[in-house]
């Protein structure tokens, strides 16, 4: 791999004799085919590559380069997490590409310790350009004396409330930490008994990553820091901090679903409660932690060394997106407005008129999708339908397709839903929706485990 393109093989070139050519066999030959896991990998330095494109407004820019850094932690959740547990099974099959589970993770590992660097690269290089657009990301040398009176403030109001500091030893278990959960480690000194005490402090994810400072232009420090500049309030002496480490766990999430399962919505809720507490399959640790506080945390969270992803900047990238405000609009795109067919609009927005004099395609982005809302409100309110048919796949999440299907069925037309619990990450909503339609008289049927249902499919009777 270089510059994000994948050759034929990971470890040799195509080699294929042309004199001695056999067509049946080239069907099959591994060096034909693109390793699944590194194509994807190499997708997402694509999406890197946007955030490194001065061509796009700066936000977007930052916009991209948190997707990227959520991408690779989905990446890892899912795919990584499956070829762990391949590996943990025994499982020595190799892929279309002729590599072993084992041998993917090495592939892997490499390539996502580049992309871990290249994104902490990029980020050094926004954080100047941000700076140079009077958007400051301050250290804790970078504060005034007001700065810090009013995050002393900050501190003891908003964030001190919400922090549980944790004790780790023989009778204070390590506690759970969630996926994709930040953390600091602490190794304590404790004067009056003259021993040491190591200690967490998981941040909760409720927390803004990014605290904006008081002022006319956008000054932040990141959370932690103001955790650690305030952590006498935590640990009063004669605790002493002897060396401290943030870390962010990434969690197994991928589900093995029972096809076979007489109640499919009752097993993908008891798939969903194991996954939150599914194992940690990748952990970030700043890049010149202390060997000790690293063997701490790897004993802790049953980590293996090449699970470990050492971070010389910002640990969980993703977060970036809290940045992006609409303060100044040079720094997004410019909107765009989808066109609104004008067929309906002739028929005075009556979409089956419109429809009965002449077939319609409605072609998204460019043209608007309350188009596709608006037919189904029409439906649910014409005394001529009697029955709608729909597949769910993903809604949002105040969804007006799913208040058009209940609308319906209350007004006492025949409505049928197909619901797609196989949407990744959405299955817990998609269920509530479920729930929500099936109360108000709809009839709700699920996807075939063994199969997706992806496509967005309305029928009107």
């Amino acid at each position: 791999m270089d510059n994000g393109l994948v050759h034929f093989h990971p470890d040799q070139d195509l080699n294929i004799d042309p004199e001695n050519l056999d067509l049946e066999e080239l069907k099959s030959a591994p060096e034909r085919f693109l390793n699944r896991e590194l194509s994807w990998l190499a997708f997402n330095q694509r999406v890197m590559d946007e955030a490194n494109n001065l061509a796009h407004p700066l936000f977007e820019r930052l916009r991209f380069l948190s997707i990227s850094a959520s991408n690779l932690d989905e990446f890892y959740m899912v795919r990584m997490a499956g070829l762990m547990a391949q590996v943990r099974n025994n499982i020595t099959e190799r892929s279309t590409d002729g590599l072993t589970p084992q041998q993917q993770i090495n592939a892997i590992h490499r390539r996502t310790l580049l992309m871990t660097e290249d994104i902490q690269l990029c980020w050094r290089d926004m954080m100047q350009e941000l700076a140079q657009n009077d958007i400051q990301i301050l250290s804790r040398a970078d504060l005034g004396k007001n700065d810090k009176k009013w995050l002393g403030k900050k501190f003891e109001h908003d964030i001190m409330p919400l922090l549980t500091p944790i004790a780790v030893d023989s009778s204070h278990p390590f506690p759970f930490i969630p996926n994709k959960g930040l953390c600091i480690a602490l190794h304590l000194f404790n004067g009056d008994k003259n021993e040491d005490l190591d200690a967490l402090i998981p941040i909760p994810q409720s927390l803004e990553r990014f605290i904006r400072l008081p002022g006319d232009k956008p000054r932040y420090i990141l959370v932690e820091k103001v955790i650690m500049m305030h952590l006498g309030h935590l640990f009063a002496k004669p605790m002493e901090l002897r060396q401290y480490a943030t870390f962010r766990v990434t969690r197994d999430t991928e589900m093995d679903i029972d096809s076979d399962a007489e109640d499919l919505v009752r097993t993908f809720e008891s798939a969903l409660k194991k996954r939150r507490r599914g194992r940690v399959i990748h952990l970030s640790v700043h890049h010149n932690i202390n060997s000790e506080t690293l063997a701490f945390l790897m004993n802790q969270l049953n980590v293996q060394e090449q699970q470990v992803y050492p971070v010389d900047g910002m640990i969980g990238a993703s977060d970036v997106a809290g940045l992006i405000t609409d303060e100044n609009r040079d720094f997004l795109f410019k909107p765009y407005d989808a066109r609104y067919p004008e067929r309906i609009r002739e028929f005075g927005g009556d979409c089956f008129a419109a429809i009965h004099h002449k077939d319609i395609i409605v072609h998204h982005p460019y043209e608007s999708f309350d188009v596709v809302v608006q037919f189904l409100r029409q439906a649910a309110n014409d005394p001529d339908v009697v029955s709608i048919k729909q597949t769910l796949y993903r809604t949002s999440k105040d969804s007006p397709i799913v208040k058009a299907l209940i609308e319906a069925a209350e007004n006492g037309k025949t409505v049928m839903a197909l619901v797609e619990l196989k949407a990744r990450f959405d299955e817990e909503a998609n269920i509530r929706w479920a729930r929500d339609m099936e109360r108000a008289g709809v009839q709700v049927v699920y996807g075939i485990p063994s199969l997706k249902t992806h496509a967005k499919v309305s029928l009107v009777i």
